[in-house]
């Protein structure tokens, strides 16, 4: 399968699961709104998707993805010597089956101790609640005990998507999250409570219940795949020992953006006013939709090429590959990045301004938007440069970077906050990923790992130049547009409709126009076999 083809599989689910995603926002903004109840669900919420991000998808994307190809070449290689009988997928197995043994205790022991510390926990990231009292509080604590028990599921659900990864099965882990949103949007449409404090209780439990549907999800496609893993005897091998060490700094590397929104959480509830916790959250959502599209499937579909590539001795293959990626993922996130930041207060009108979510809502929320799409290339950039490290088994350099980034995030926020209210905190995660972005890239060049090749510095100007007329035209068409996002849902609907249509003519039509891609560019991309 080819990276594009691959990168299309996931970005095609994952736009599925994010339009779920948005419905389902916009019935919690519908229902729940932006104040009491919301903000002490999204405090609840940050915890357990902030250790996912961390020790499992990231972890294990940057960690057992690797290994496990490594283990499969290996065993292959033994195979056709005469040295083992059975094949790589064979020792590869074992391999993930060790893991299991060891990461399923700690999961269970890790989940427990948080779900018993979630009280202080919660105190130390909001400080109580200053503007919403004990009561806040309580909710909070009582949503994060609820939504904890994820953590160990979504974990357990990476190591089995590691796997179909790593056997091109890409789809079937990127169809995982629309469960997620699925259960979220049933529980807001069916059993959602006559208060904002009921519904957020049902988001809650929805989110628990949504880990055990993905589980199960995955573990029924293992079964189709062939792949039926055992629990052992916990056992430190030295491969699981390995692991264990590439595991910490992979998972503070890939972590890097979720601590900074950690970060920029805990200020806006402990010094800003009720609501800002919800702004930030809205408003990286929507900042999150290119990242998961682009960004996260193209990384995802890289890194076991780039393993393989790697392994084999070719380092030529590898730094083309890169190359192509970062093509392909600017082709895709500058538009994105210039529409969000130039039209962000008629998006979530349209999107978001009804029920108990009202207009002061919305533009805080935009303004929130603009400033974190902003940092959006950087975003997607990340996901593409950090493979590459990844994939020479250094996990360790993108965290040393990862911690440079925060610590500029953290002294940018508290500079910020005070002129700027949650905007200074959008800003600076902008900013800091930025940081890390540059420094990945500098780094791997430094190394001679990576280098811009002439077909990227020049297809580059020309992206540019159609994202520059792309933003000209929505400078023209937002004053036409924005007061059609307020009215009914049919005209919301039209009204974006529009202005998506007439920026993608402009800006496509500047790309094939000036040679920066060809139609029968994009389709011999699309065919080419790995």
């Amino acid at each position: 399968m080819s990276l594009i083809r691959a990168s299309a599989t996931i970005g095609g689910l994952t736009l599925i699961s994010r339009i779920l995603g948005f419905a389902r926002d916009m019935l919690m903004a519908r229902f729940v709104g932006a104040g009491f109840a919301s903000d002490a669900f999204l405090i609840a919420w940050r915890l357990p998707n902030l250790f996912r991000a961390l020790f499992a998808e990231g972890a294990f994307s940057a960690a057992f993805v690797p290994m496990f190809n490594r283990t499969v070449a290996q065993g292959d290689g033994a195979r056709e010597k005469g040295a083992v009988p059975e094949g790589g997928l064979a020792a590869g197995l074992k391999f993930a089956e060790e893991v299991l043994s060891v990461l399923l205790p700690i999961l269970i022991a890790f989940t427990v101790i948080m779900m018993l510390a979630a009280g202080p926990i919660v105190w130390t990231m909001t400080g109580g609640f200053p503007d919403g009292g004990p009561d806040k509080f309580r909710l909070a604590t009582e949503y994060t005990r609820i939504t904890f028990p994820y953590l160990m599921l979504i974990s357990l659900v990476s190591l089995l998507g590691g796997i179909l990864n790593s056997l091109n099965r890409f789809w079937v882990n990127a169809a995982a999250p629309i469960l997620l949103n699925i259960c979220l949007i049933v529980g807001l449409v069916f059993f959602r409570g006559h208060t904002d404090v009921e519904t957020a209780r049902t988001q809650a439990i929805a989110v628990t219940v949504s880990g055990a549907m993905q589980l199960l999800w995955l573990i029924l496609a293992c079964w189709q795949a062939g792949v039926r893993l055992r629990i052992r005897l916990p056992r430190l091998t030295p491969e699981v020992k390995t692991l264990l060490k590439l595991i910490g700094p992979a998972a503070l590397g890939a972590g890097a953006v979720q601590f900074n929104l950690l970060i920029s959480t805990t200020l806006a509830a402990r010094f800003l006013p009720e609501g800002s916790v919800s702004y930030l959250y809205y408003a990286d959502r929507l900042n999150q939709l290119p990242l998961g599209l682009i960004g996260i499937g193209v990384g995802t579909a890289m890194l076991p090429s780039l393993s393989r590539q790697l392994g084999g001795g070719d380092t030529q293959k590898a730094m083309d590959t890169q190359n192509r990626a970062i093509e392909l993922v600017l082709l895709l996130t500058l538009p994105c990045t210039a529409g969000l930041m130039v039209s962000a207060m008629p998006l979530i009108r349209a999107l978001l301004q009804h029920g108990a979510f009202n207009a002061v809502d919305t533009f805080a929320s935009a303004q929130a938007l603009a400033a974190f799409s902003l940092g959006l290339p950087a975003y997607v950039l990340i996901k593409v440069l950090t493979p590459g490290f990844y994939a020479r088994a250094d996990t360790r350099t993108p965290v040393r970077i990862a911690l440079v980034a925060m610590l500029v995030n953290l002294v940018l926020n508290l500079i910020l906050i005070w002129p700027l209210a949650h905007v200074g905190l959008a800003l600076s995660t902008a900013v800091s990923a930025w940081v890390n972005a540059g420094l990945l890239y500098w780094t791997l060049h430094r190394r001679a790992h990576f280098g811009i090749d002439a077909r990227l510095r020049r297809t580059g100007v020309r992206l540019i130049a159609a994202t520059l007329a792309m933003t000209a035209l929505l400078f023209a068409i937002n004053p036409w547009i924005d007061p059609y996002t307020g009215r009914s849902l049919i005209e919301r609907v039209v009204a974006i409709s529009v202005m998506m249509a007439a920026a993608g003519v402009v800006y496509f039509g500047v790309v094939f126009g000036s040679g920066a891609y060809s139609v029968a560019g994009l389709k011999a991309l699309f065919k080419r076999k790995r």
